[in-house]
C-alpha cells in the first residue's frame, strides 16, 4: 500500500519498501533534500499509520515490561474461558463443533491481531481513496464493505461446510483438520509475542496492488468485502478448517458469520474513526495480551486433537 502511494506521485520515478527492515528506497527527479523530501511523503502516507525519515529511529525496547502485564491478562482470559467451556457455554474444538459465540470470540481476538494488519491495510487505503472523493457520501462505501465482508464471509462459510459434507469429513480427518489449524494458532501466538516478528507474514504486494485497482470500480467495496476471506490471514485460515470441518451449509454459514461479526467493531471503528489502532500507545500490550490468549487457546485445542486420536489421554473432561 505504501509502495503503491509514493509511486502515483509525479516527482517519483521508483518506490519500494521493506518493512521486515524499515527501508524505504526512492528514486526522483525532485531537487528538494532528503529531509524535505520525507516531509513531502509523510503528508501522503501519515493518515496510513506511517512515517518516514531520514535516519532510523531507535525505539526503546519495553517489551520486556508489556509482556509481564500481559501474562496476567491473558491468563485471567483463559481460565473465564475454560470455566465458561467447562459450563457448557462455549464449545472450543478446532475440528469438531464449534458454537457461533466461540466463533465470535476468536473474531473479536483476531481484529487486534494480524488480521487487523491485513484487512485494515485495505481499509486505510480505501478510506484514502474516499477523502478524494465527496466527503457526504464517505460513509456508504464502509457500509458497504462490511455488508460485503459478513455476507461473503458467511457465504462462502457455507460453501465449506457443503464441501465437507461431500467429500465425508471422518472424525480422524477432522481430528488432523483441528491439530493443523491449532498449529496454525500457536503460531500466531508466538507471532504476536514477538518471538516471530522477522517472520511475520504480510500481503503480498501484487495481491494488494489488485485491490487497489478494484476500489476504482463501482462495486469496489463489496468486491473488496467479500475478496477479505481469501487474505492470508490464520484466524481466518483457522475457521476455514472448521468450517469445513462442519460439513454441513448451515453450520459453516454460522461459523464464519460470527467470526466476521467478531472482527466487526475494531474494523467498523478503523473505517469510521479514520484511526489505526495498530499503532496507538495501547497496542503492544493488546498484542501481546492477544498472543497469550491464542497460544493458550492453541495449546488446549492441540492437546485435544492429540486425544481425540487417542495419542494422548484427555487433560481436561470437557
Amino acid at each position: 500500500m505504501i509502495e503503491d502511494i509514493l509511486k502515483e506521485q509525479d516527482f517519483v520515478k521508483s518506490a519500494k519498501v521493506d518493512l521486515k527492515k524499515e527501508i524505504v528506497q526512492i528514486e526522483t527527479d525532485s531537487g528538494k533534500d532528503q529531509g524535505e523530501l520525507a516531509q513531502v511523503l509523510n503528508e501522503k502516507i501519515k493518515q496510513n499509520g506511517y512515517i518516514l525519515s531520514v535516519e532510523k529511529k531507535i525505539q526503546e525496547n519495553t517489551q520486556d515490561n508489556v509482556i509481564w502485564h500481559a501474562i496476567p491478562i491473558g491468563l485471567v482470559f483463559l481460565i473465564l474461558f475454560f470455566l465458561l467451556q467447562k459450563s457448557g457455554i462455549l464449545n472450543f474444538s478446532i475440528g469438531g463443533k464449534t458454537t457461533p459465540t466461540t466463533s465470535f470470540i476468536i473474531g473479536l481476538i483476531a481484529s487486534v491481531s494480524s488480521c487487523l494488519v491485513v484487512v485494515g491495510g485495505l481499509i486505510l487505503s480505501l478510506s484514502a481513496k474516499i477523502a478524494e472523493d465527496d466527503r457526504e457520501l464517505n460513509k456508504k462505501p464502509f457500509f458497504l464493505f462490511h455488508l460485503g465482508r459478513l455476507l461473503g464471509f458467511a457465504f462462502l462459510g457455507g460453501i465449506l461446510g457443503l464441501i465437507g459434507g461431500a467429500i465425508g469429513i471422518n472424525f480422524v480427518f477432522s481430528a488432523i483438520l483441528g491439530i493443523i489449524a491449532s498449529l496454525i494458532m500457536i503460531l500466531l501466538g508466538i507471532n504476536l509475542l514477538g518471538i516471530l516478528k522477522k517472520n511475520t507474514l504480510t500481503l503480498p504486494s501484487h495481491i494488494f496492488s489488485f485491490f487497489r485497482k478494484v476500489e476504482h470500480t463501482t462495486l469496489a467495496p463489496i468486491v473488496v468485502g467479500v475478496g477479505t476471506f481469501f487474505l492470508p490471514c490464520g484466524f481466518t485460515q483457522s475457521m476455514q478448517v472448521v468450517a469445513l470441518s462442519s460439513e454441513s451449509f448451515t453450520s459453516g454459514f454460522l461459523t464464519m458469520f460470527a467470526f466476521a461479526l467478531g472482527t466487526l467493531p475494531v474494523l467498523a471503528f478503523l473505517s469510521f474513526g479514520s484511526i489505526s489502532f495498530a499503532h496507538s500507545k495501547y497496542a503492544p500490550l493488546f498484542f501481546k495480551s492477544a498472543g497469550v490468549i491464542v497460544l493458550g487457546l492453541g495449546v488446549f485445542a492441540l492437546l485435544a486433537g492429540l486425544a481425540g486420536l487417542g495419542i494422548i489421554d484427555p487433560l481436561f473432561n470437557i
